[in-house]
C-alpha cells in the first residue's frame, strides 16, 4: 500500500493552499475591513480577495426551481411551434400516472401554467437575492498573494500556548482588530470551492450538534435491534418465508440462499447509516465521505464479522453477553463452535457472492436506478421528465464504497490464516471491485472534488484489518491449546505491540516512516488546466468562475444583472448567462429525447476515435 500511494500524484490547487477559511468573524464585518486587518497586522501580506459567506440555502433553492420552470416553458414553447398544438398537463405530483380527473386534479395548459410558476419563482428569487446580503454568517475566505504568508497567519492563530485556561495565544492586533472579534476566529485551510456545500454553511453550532446528535441517537436505537439480518430472518421465519428452501434438498440452494439474505440486507442497512451522514449536513462533501465511510465501516464490521462470528444476532445480545454475568451464565453459548471450519464456509460463501453478485449489483447501480424511478414518477410533465433523464448521473460515493471494499477485506484478512482458502476468493473480488470501480468512476459517475483526506482516512481505518487478525488467531489458539500455550503467548504479545505502534501512528504521529501516506504533490494554477477529469474531456471541466469562493447562485445573479439589465428585466425572458444550465435553457431547434446521447457513449465513441 505505501508503495503504491508513493506513485500517486495528487494534484493540489494554488488557490487552496493561498486561501484561509475564518469562523467567528463579526457577522457585519465588511470585506475592506479584512483586508485592512491583514495588511496591517503582517508586514508584507496581500490580501487579493475577501468574501464573506451568507446564508444562501434558500435562494439555492429557488435558483433551481426557477431553472427547471424555465426549462418547461421552453420545452413545451419549442413544442407548440413545432405542432401547433397547445399541451395539456396535469401539475401534480405523478399527476400524468393518474387516469382520471377528479376535482383538484384538473388539466392545465402547459405554457401558461410554467409561465406563472417562472414569473411567481423569479419575483421570490429577487426578493430573496436582495436580503441575502442581510443574513451573513460571520465566515469569510480569505485569499492572499503567495502560500507562505498564508502558512505564517494560520501557524499564527493555531499556535498552543498555555496560559490558565486558555490554550492559545493572542495573535497579531490591527486597528479593526476589536470590531472583527478576532479572539473568537477559528482559522483553517479552505477546503476546494466545488468541495463545499454552500447551502449547508447556515447550519452550525449549537444547532448543528443538536441535529447531529438526535440522528445518530435515532440511527442507534434502530440498529441496536436490528444490527444484523439474522434479526430480520428469524423474523421472515416466523412466516414461513425462508423455511421452504430447506425442503429442496439442493445444496447449492441452501447453502447459498442464507448467504444471499446476508448480502442483500447488507447492503439495505448500511444505506440508513449513509442518508443518516446526509442529512447531519455537513459543510463539505470530504467531511460527508469521511463520516459516511466511518460509520459505515464500523457498522458492516460489527453486523458481517464480528456478531456472527460470536453466534450473537445484535448489539442487544453483545452488549448483554458483555456485561451481564447472569446472562453469560446462562447463555448457550459455546464459543468452541465459534472457530469451527462451517463457520469459515460461511464467509468464503459471503466473499463469493461479494465478488460476483456486489460488483454486479455495482454495475446495476440499483440505488440510482431506483432514485430515477421514483423522480420520474414525480415529475409533473414530459419537460421535467427530460430533465431527470439529463441529470440522472450523480458524484461517486467514495465514503460508502471504501467502507465496503475494507469490510471485505478485514472479512478477507481476519480469516486469512484460520480458513486460508477465504484468500484467492478475496483476490478475486479485489480484482472484480477494481474494474468495476474503474469503469464506474470513468463513465457512470460524475468526478468528485474531495481533498486526500478520505483516502489517508481510509489507509489508516484499514489498520483494523491485520488486529482483527491476529485477535482471530489468538482466539483460535487459546481456544484449543489454552492461553498460556507458547503460541497463544507469542501471537498476544504481537498483537499488543501492533496495537501500540498502530494507536501511536494514528493518534499521535509517531512511526511516520511506516506510513501509506507519501503522495507526490503536483501543484496546479486552476483546475481548469487539466486536460482530463476521470475520464471526461476538457470541454466537461468546470468554468473558471467556479473556482472562487463565493456561492454559484451568486456567481449566476452577478451574470444575470450584468446581462440583462438587473432584477428589472422583463420575467418572459430568459438570464442571458446561466452558468451550466445555459445548454439546456437553449437546445438546438428540432432536438428531441431521442437525440441526446449519455455521457457513457459519447465517452466511448471518443475513445474509439482517439
Amino acid at each position: 500500500m505505501r508503495r503504491h500511494t508513493s506513485k500517486m500524484r495528487y494534484k493540489e490547487d494554488d488557490l487552496v493552499k493561498r486561501t484561509l477559511f475564518i469562523n467567528g468573524i463579526s457577522k457585519y464585518a465588511e470585506s475592506e475591513k479584512i483586508k485592512k486587518h491583514f495588511e496591517e497586522a503582517y508586514p508584507n501580506c496581500t490580501v487579493l480577495e475577501a468574501r464573506p459567506c451568507y446564508n444562501v440555502a434558500r435562494l439555492m433553492f429557488l435558483d433551481a426551481e426557477r431553472k427547471k420552470a424555465e426549462r418547461g416553458k421552453l420545452y413545451f414553447t419549442n413544442l407548440q411551434s413545432k405542432d401547433n398544438v397547445p399541451t395539456m398537463i396535469n401539475p401534480k405530483p405523478c399527476g400524468h400516472l393518474c387516469c382520471c380527473v377528479v376535482r383538484g386534479c384538473e388539466q392545465v395548459e402547459a405554457i401558461e401554467y410554467y409561465t406563472k410558476l417562472e414569473q411567481k419563482l423569479k419575483e421570490d428569487y429577487q426578493r430573496e437575492r436582495e436580503k441575502v446580503n442581510e443574513k451573513p454568517l460571520g465566515m469569510a475566505f480569505v485569499t492572499f498573494h503567495n502560500e507562505t504568508i498564508t502558512a505564517i497567519i494560520l501557524k499564527d492563530f493555531n499556535v498552543c500556548k498555555c496560559q490558565g485556561c486558555t490554550c492559545r495565544g493572542e495573535p497579531r492586533s490591527s486597528s479593526c482588530s476589536e470590531s472583527l472579534h478576532i479572539s473568537n476566529w477559528t482559522v483553517t485551510y479552505a477546503p476546494d470551492p466545488q468541495n463545499i456545500y454552500w447551502e449547508h454553511l447556515s447550519i452550525r453550532g449549537f444547532i448543528w450538534w443538536l441535529r447531529c446528535l438526535v440522528i445518530n441517537v435515532i440511527l442507534f436505537i434502530l440498529l441496536f435491534f436490528l444490527t444484523t439480518p439474522a434479526i430480520i430472518i428469524t423474523t421472515m421465519d416466523k412466516f414461513n418465508v425462508t423455511k421452504p428452501v430447506e425442503y429442496l434438498n439442493n445444496p447449492i440452494i441452501t447453502q447459498f440462499f442464507p448467504t444471499l439474505l446476508l448480502w442483500c440486507f447488507s447492503a439495505l442497512l448500511p444505506t440508513i447509516v449513509y442518508y443518516s451522514a446526509f442529512f447531519e449536513a455537513h459543510w463539505t462533501r470530504s467531511g460527508e465521505n469521511r463520516t459516511t465511510m466511518h460509520k459505515c465501516y464500523t457498522f458492516l464490521i460489527f453486523m458481517v464479522l464480528l456478531l456472527p462470528s460470536l453466534g450473537l444476532s445484535s448489539l442487544d445480545l453483545f452488549f448483554r453477553w458483555l456485561f451481564d454475568k447472569k446472562f453469560l451464565a446462562e447463555a448457550a453459548i459455546r464459543f468452541e463452535c465459534v472457530f469451527l471450519p462451517d463457520n469459515g464456509a460461511f464467509f468464503v460463501n459471503y466473499v463469493i457472492a461479494s465478488a460476483f453478485i456486489g460488483n454486479a449489483m455495482d454495475l446495476l447501480r440499483i440505488p440510482g436506478l431506483l432514485m430515477y424511478m421514483i423522480r420520474l414518477c414525480l415529475a409533473r410533465s414530459a419537460a421535467e421528465r427530460r430533465n431527470v433523464k439529463r441529470h440522472q448521473a450523480y458524484e461517486f460515493q467514495f465514503g460508502a464504497a471504501y467502507a465496503w471494499m475494507m469490510c471485505v477485506f478485514t472479512v478477507v484478512m481476519t480469516y486469512s490464516i484460520t480458513c486460508p482458502i477465504i484468500v484467492p476468493f478475496g483476490l478475486m473480488y479485489m480484482l472484480l471491485k477494481h474494474l468495476v470501480d474503474r469503469y464506474n468512476l470513468y463513465y457512470a459517475y460524475l468526478p468528485a472534488k474531495l481533498d486526500k483526506k478520505i483516502h489517508s482516512g481510509a489507509v489508516n481505518q484499514v489498520v483494523a484489518a491485520p488486529i482483527l487478525c491476529l485477535f482471530w488467531l489468538l482466539f483460535f489458539s487459546t481456544m484449543r491449546t489454552g492461553f498460556l500455550a507458547p503460541t497463544s503467548m507469542f501471537t498476544f504479545v504481537v498483537l499488543v505491540i501492533t496495537i501500540v505502534i498502530c494507536l501511536c501512528h494514528v493518534c499521535f504521529g509517531h512511526f511516520k516512516y511506516l506510513s501509506a501516506h507519501n503522495y507526490k504533490i503536483e501543484h496546479t494554477e486552476t483546475d481548469t488546466a487539466d486536460s482530463r477529469s476521470n475520464g471526461r474531456p476538457p470541454t466537461v471541466a468546470a468554468v473558471p468562475k467556479s473556482a472562487k469562493y463565493i456561492a454559484q447562485v451568486l456567481q449566476d445573479s452577478e451574470a444575470d444583472g450584468d446581462g440583462d439589465g438587473g432584477p428589472g428585466s422583463s420575467g418572459d425572458e430568459p438570464p442571458s448567462t446561466s452558468s451550466q444550465d445555459e445548454e439546456l435553457l437553449m437546445p438546438p431547434d428540432g432536438l428531441t429525447d431521442t437525440d441526446f446521447q449519455s455521457c457513457e457513449d459519447s465517452l466511448i465513441e471518443n475513445e474509439i476515435h482517439q
